[in-house]
């Protein structure tokens, strides 16, 4: 369970908050003002901090400060009655996950701290591991780990990789990173700028093909508050919230025409202002985005811009997919057992021979991605420390299965060695690959994949569970 601490001066704020949390799965103490909250932290491990900004003996900036201080591990939202946007970039540049006004919408909160909380666990991760970031060369006997999933192996895809990586971290190039889905865009991104001047300044990500046209302006350039309806507080932009820092943009390829536009006149000025202001904003971000689509493709359609993806590339990154990468597919599968095995307090330890030849062996149409719900769900299953086929989802071990039989000989005498066809497999295999190549096609939008697929979305989501997709 995940513990929370609310500091809030306002006793009947922080009773509401913390009987809302504790309804979600969150362990939850409250402090009325800033002492008490530094005395909490001192005796209990919390994994997030949500703390107004104003309280009676001192204010969010300090309490910040302080417990980013003593405690850089636990994350902080602040949180406040006022709107002041310049507070707020400065808050976020401190270290601060996010910053939100009240009046406080459940939803919105609630999706706020699963995110603040994930990414402080992801880091605590990377911390635990025997890994270490680009810019600290390995310790005998440690692996190197670029950022989240992308292992750096022994593989000429993997060391062409991080060759291109220390050339360009350095510099404030935009760059595209192009890929398949799950092959660790936005890790690759994240290493970029934590081997940058720009290190200790804000990384915001951003995912362009879950927006909609009539938010996608927002979310990029912000809103005063009663600029159009529904606009009940300011918004920060995540331009302005990346200033002076990296904005990473995933799945561009996805952006309207209209807010191409947009962004082209943004990142020509580097100005920045927001809908319902006339205020612009200087703005000093480096961009780098990421797609698994042909952008050239999309010029000569007419569905991207030329002249923005010439701006965008300054500097251009392939990632290789799984099955290019060798030996590393071990290396990965041993990382995120690892990682099992501390979510779910198991001591898994191996890979069953076969497992391995079937791991190098499969395709991995959902890369790093598939292969890390794979490890997972298989830690789950294991009865004892080592990984077994039985463990594997089924379009895996039937594909081990199929991929052993030997060729066919077509001698009446050695008819009874060739294997038995199983149509009911192979139907199951045909289905699993349509599934998996709709939704690269529609970029994992789920609706979009139910409606070609002509099934609506439960049935959708059941089979992708079958094929360990989420």
């Amino acid at each position: 369970m995940k513990k929370i601490l609310i500091i809030d001066d306002e006793v009947n704020v922080g009773l509401l908050l913390s009987k809302f949390l504790v309804r979600n799965g969150f362990e939850v103490s409250t402090a009325a003002n800033g002492g008490t909250g530094m005395d909490f932290l001192k005796k209990t491990d919390f994994d997030l901090v949500l703390c107004d900004f104003r309280l009676e003996d001192t204010d969010g900036r300090e309490m910040l400060k302080n417990i980013k201080a003593l405690y850089p591990k636990t994350g902080v939202i602040i949180i406040t009655g006022y709107s002041d946007i310049k507070m707020a970039v400065e808050l976020i540049k401190m270290g601060a996950y996010d910053y939100i006004t009240k009046p406080l919408y459940p939803d919105e909160i609630l999706n706020t701290i699963n995110k603040a909380i994930e990414t402080q666990y992801a880091l605590q991760e990377m911390a635990a591991n025997d890994y270490t970031t680009l810019d600290k060369p390995p310790k005998e006997g440690k692996k190197q780990i670029l950022s989240g999933e992308f292992v750096v192996g022994t593989s000429r895809a993997s060391k062409e990789l991080l060759k291109q990586i220390e050339l360009v971290a350095p510099t404030n190039y935009s760059v595209i990173i192009l890929g398949e889905s799950g092959t660790g865009k936005e890790s690759v991104a994240k290493s970029i700028h934590l081997n940058s001047p720009r290190h200790n300044q804000p990384f915001v990500a951003m995912d362009c093909g879950s927006l909609t046209k009539e938010l996608a302006a927002s979310e990029f350039f912000g809103h005063e508050k009663g600029s159009f309806t529904g606009a009940l507080y300011t918004k920060i932009g995540h331009f302005e919230m990346a200033n002076g820092g990296t904005l990473f943009l995933d799945e561009v390829g996805n952006l309207s025409y209209e807010i191409q536009a947009a962004l082209l006149r943004t990142v020509q000025e580097r100005k920045v202002k927001r809908i319902g202001s006339t205020k612009e904003i200087d703005l000093d971000v480096r961009i780098i985005i990421a797609t698994n689509e042909n952008l050239q493709d999309g010029i000569s359609k007419g569905r991207f811009r030329e002249d923005l993806y010439h701006r965008f590339n300054e500097f251009s990154i392939y990632m290789p997919p799984l099955r290019e990468r060798g030996n590393d597919i071990m290396m990965l599968a041993e990382h995120f057992l690892k990682i099992a095995n501390h979510e779910l307090d198991r001591n898994v330890t191996s890979f069953a021979p076969e497992v391995v030849e079937c791991f190098m062996n499969y395709r991995w149409q959902g890369n790093i991605r598939e292969l890390k719900n794979v490890v997972r769900r298989a830690t789950l299953l294991s009865e004892g420390n080592e990984i077994s086929m039985k463990t594997l989802p089924l379009e895996i071990s039937n594909f081990k299965v199929s991929s052993s039989f030997e060729p066919a000989n077509t001698s009446v005498a050695n008819d009874a060695k060739e294997p038995k066809h199983d149509l009911k497999n192979a139907a199951l295999g045909a289905e699993h690959e349509t599934i998996l190549k709709v939704l690269r096609e529609v970029n994992f939008n789920k609706t979009k994949a139910a409606e070609i697929l002509n099934i609506d979305r439960k049935t959708l989501y059941n089979k992708m569970k079958a094929i360990n997709l989420k």
